[in-house]
């Protein structure tokens, strides 16, 4: 489902089909999950395709690079331009694009200077649909963030997410929600987690989490439209008395969430302030001043 025999990937400086991509076995990346990866969305819009907040995307990567101490040598810019490039050889509007910056051979535990950079990009629907969702409390928790850097988007802290998913499904879940090493609510496995109670949202603050684009997105259109919003800790026992609640993730956009632990919310979800939000990020995404067109 990600490439076929015309895709066409981005790898070190070149550009080749995706099937003739090849990396080393030996890659850290491979043997310890040291690497870093985005994930970015490309919409059809009535000014062309564009990418998405492209520019704190790619800062993001920056920055998870050099947490994790690895040195890319691309600015913002060039990142930008090359993913613009990607899109139009692969003749791609509305895309899914992932930068993925991976080791060379490593068998220490050391950071390795050979650094190479994939960008790809393939069709992809919303990560968890357009159903409401029916959440489980994960028994696994998120990282303690002593033990690593947290808000760095890590290839191997995905480990955590996959047992969490897993475990949510073989339990008849649609998904899970992680807790922090406290007992408060974190986040989903692989996107930010809000819920509303009383016409006011609230989600939790950053210390546990990524700090997530379309969570940040979220506030912005809150502040727009004058929702009450705050950043607070809380548990999943407050979370069963809300109104209702959703996950925010490039990949996921605002997704609805009908239950949690079997505790449906109270309101349908049309008559949400995430129903609400849903379609203002929708309207958001499709609007020029947006994007940097001038990368294009």
């Amino acid at each position: 489902m990600y490439y076929n025999n015309d895709t066409v990937i981005f790898l070190d400086g070149k550009w080749l089909k995706a099937s003739e991509g090849k990396t080393n076995l030996y890659t850290q990346t491979l043997h310890y999950g040291s690497g870093v990866f985005e994930g970015i969305r490309a919409y059809k819009t009535s000014y062309g395709t564009q990418i998405f907040k492209a520019k704190e995307h790619y800062e993001r990567l920056k920055y998870s690079a050099k947490a994790m101490h690895i040195e890319l040598d691309y600015s913002v810019d060039e990142l930008t331009h090359l993913t613009y490039q990607l899109l139009e050889k692969n003749k791609l509007q509305n895309a899914y694009i992932r930068p993925l910056v991976y080791l060379g051979a490593n068998m220490t535990l050391q950071p390795t200077k050979e650094v190479h950079l994939m960008l790809c990009a393939w069709e992809w629907g919303r990560y968890l649909g357009d159903t409401q969702l029916e959440v489980v409390t994960s028994s696994f928790q998120r990282p303690n963030p002593k033990s690593c850097i947290v808000d760095a988007k890590v290839t191997g802290h995905y480990t955590n997410s996959i047992l969490a998913t897993t475990e949510a499904k073989n339990k008849g879940y649609d998904e899970a929600l992680l807790l922090d090493m406290n007992g408060y609510v974190a986040e989903g496995p692989g996107a930010n987690f809000f819920y509303e109670k009383g016409n006011k949202l609230f989600t939790c603050p950053l210390g546990n989490i990524l700090a997530g684009i379309t969570r940040q997105t979220i506030f912005e259109l809150c502040e727009a439209h004058h929702i009450a919003l705050e950043e607070t800790l809380f548990t999943p026992s407050d979370v069963y008395e809300a109104d209702g609640a959703f996950f925010t993730g490039t990949a996921a956009e605002v997704a609805p969430i009908k239950s949690l632990d079997k505790q449906t919310f109270k309101l349908n979800w049309q008559d949400t302030i995430g129903f609400k939000l849903a379609k203002a990020y929708q309207d958001k995404v499709q609007k020029k001043d947006n994007y940097h067109t001038e990368l294009i």
